[in-house]
């Protein structure tokens, strides 16, 4: 099975066709000069988008009530009747 393993990487697996939907892209600038980086504010607080952000909160919310309640009811000043 591993025989001509080391024969097929020196070939393709796939024939390179012409692909129409991807075109590489060209380049017009020099290939000696680097790109500098520009910070894009996009509203992200650790990378997360704004509905990650809004279930984490509620479910931190969810468990700071629940241990609220639990801790209420081991201190005996609430009960269920």
């Amino acid at each position: 099975m591993f025989d001509n393993l080391r024969d097929f990487s020196d070939t393709p697996l796939y024939e390179d066709e012409q692909n129409d939907l991807y075109q590489e892209p060209e380049l017009t600038a020099k290939p000696s000069a680097t790109p500098k980086r520009r910070r894009k504010k996009k509203g992200r607080f650790l990378g997360m988008t704004a509905q990650q952000r809004f279930l984490i909160s509620m479910m931190f919310m969810f468990v700071v009530c629940l241990i609220g309640a639990l801790a209420m009811f081991v201190t005996g000043r609430m009960s269920i009747f």
